[in-house]
């Protein structure tokens, strides 16, 4: 396949110029400015509010205006990920994509799918000619991927339309009614470094290759998760040698599983061939319990520079608390009906290490907010037992399914019209902004759909391209004939 014959062709042109665009999460502002003089140049009403959210009202076309006011909504900013040799600019380059048989991938990096072809969507259609639909409240929110900042500071009046239909999923044929409410764990671990034992033995451990992944969507696959692993291994030397810690660096997104990390520590110069004998060891073993989900791991251990490092109680409490503390799947839905769901999880995201502090972050998530509330206390517990100072922000609430809404019915019976069989229904797991908007427009009637991506929040992250025409038929035959 070529990109001259990508279909529709008018929603990949608005990808691609969407890609020029730099938009890391949190500095959305050339996105912004983008968005704001495109409505404007193209004659649509168009406001920006005070936090940085764009909405673009289109009129009805003739014969329509009778039809209920329709809200599309994506979010304008995209997780930055690159390969590690990859030498690229979040904040300038253009995004490079390519195509391999039916996908669209990236040089190296994120691909931004996630969600710039729900934005690609939204401005194909602003700007079409020939599609029938009521009145359209396009909604570009900022800040998605990191806080949920534009769904957070948007104040109620801001959409005034009947129905929502977020264009932020991740595989076609799937109508999401409801999603997981998340928070972010933050444990900082401080103090002031001394040197080493002089007869100490510099080493550096790296890890990279895991697969990795979108830590909502992809928790209940077992991928490794590069801190956890290193935790382990350097649990097992910290009990038989007198370890010690310089830096351990591993993960940069909050809601991603980290595929790559590096650590440097010290052991007695007299023991650095047992440790060596252990790390080949321990990694064969790991290799073989991820041989399913992880088959590109690529280990490295060697001697390095000398340098100051974390004192001794600090140390051993950092190691014992990533190793104690809970990651992956907590909980499946006791609901029979959807059993095969996540309910609540946790993963721990990134470790990043300064001169006086190593920060570690994690993200916890679930469907029903009181076990969320117990995940993300007992996360915190295993830090402030370990001696850290620990913040959790204000999270986000889960998504609600709605059992009579019509817009589900729509969506549903539309979809077999068009292809023949019926979508699935069904809650997810990961965070939507469909949950912020349910408190502060409560008769608000969403769903939440969209082409089919993999490895999104990773350099592997790609887009199905037959996927794209399928989400864009349906989705003007539902503004059709939506009443």
């Amino acid at each position: 396949m070529e990109k001259a014959d990508l279909k529709p062709a008018s929603v990949f042109k608005m990808f691609a110029e969407i890609n020029k665009i730099p938009r890391p999460s949190k500095h959305e502002e050339k996105i912004i400015e983008f968005l704001k003089n495109f409505g404007e140049s193209h004659g649509l009403e168009t406001k920006v509010d005070e936090t940085g959210n764009v909405l673009i009202r289109k009129p009805a076309t003739k014969g329509m205006e009778d039809k209920p006011t329709v809200i599309l909504q994506s979010h304008m900013d995209m997780v930055c990920d690159k390969l590690v040799n990859v030498d690229f600019d979040f904040s300038k380059d253009a995004i490079q994509t390519y195509i391999d048989g039916e996908w669209m991938h990236a040089k190296g990096t994120t691909l931004g799918a996630d969600d710039g072809i729900g934005d690609a969507i939204e401005l194909a259609i602003l700007v079409s000619d020939d599609i029938e639909h009521g009145p359209l409240e396009c909604v570009f929110t900022r800040d998605e991927e990191t806080q949920l900042t534009g769904a957070f500071g948007m104040k109620p009046g801001f959409m005034t339309g009947k129905y929502l239909i977020n264009l932020d999923s991740e595989e076609e044929g799937e109508i999401f009614v409801s999603c997981a409410g998340g928070k972010s764990t933050t444990a900082t671990f401080n103090f002031k470094r001394e040197e080493a034992p002089v007869d100490y033995f510099f080493m550096q451990a790296n890890i990279k290759g895991l697969k990795g992944g979108h830590s909502g969507d992809d928790i209940e696959k077992k991928r490794a998760n590069a801190i956890k692993l290193m935790a382990r291994f350097l649990y097992k030397e910290n009990e038989k040698f007198d370890l010690r810690l310089a830096r351990w660096n591993s993960g940069r997104m909050h809601n991603a599983i980290p595929r790559d990390g590096e650590v440097v520590f010290a052991v007695p110069a007299d023991k650095k061939e047992e440790v060596k004998a252990d790390w080949n060891v321990f990694t064969h073993d790991v290799e073989d319990e991820f041989h399913v989900t992880d088959t590109t791991m690529d280990w490295h251990l060697g001697s390095t520079d000398r340098e100051t490092v974390i004192p001794k109680t600090v140390s051993t409490n950092i190691i014992r608390a990533l190793q104690a503390v809970d990651n992956g799947v907590f909980a499946m839905c006791q609901d029979e009906a959807l059993a095969w769901m996540v309910e609540t999880s946790s993963n721990t995201a990134s470790v990043q290490t300064s001169d006086d502090k190593v920060v570690i972050v994690a993200s916890q998530r679930s469907n029903v907010m009181s076990n969320l509330e117990n995940m993300c206390n007992t996360v915190k517990a295993v830090y402030q037992l370990a001696g850290a100072t620990v913040e959790q922000n204000d999270g986000y609430p889960a998504w609600k399914m709605n059992p009579n809404s019509e817009l589900v019915k729509i969506a549903v019976e539309e979809y077999k019209k068009l292809f023949g069989n019926e979508p699935v229904v069904k809650g997810i797991h990961a965070g939507l902004e469909c949950g912020l908007f349910s408190e502060k427009y409560p008769d608000l009637d969403m769903i939440s759909f969209g082409p089919t991506l993999r490895h999104v929040h990773t350099p592997d992250e790609c887009l199905y391209i037959p996927s794209v025409q399928k989400v864009w038929s349906h989705l003007l035959a539902i503004l059709k004939n939506i009443d």
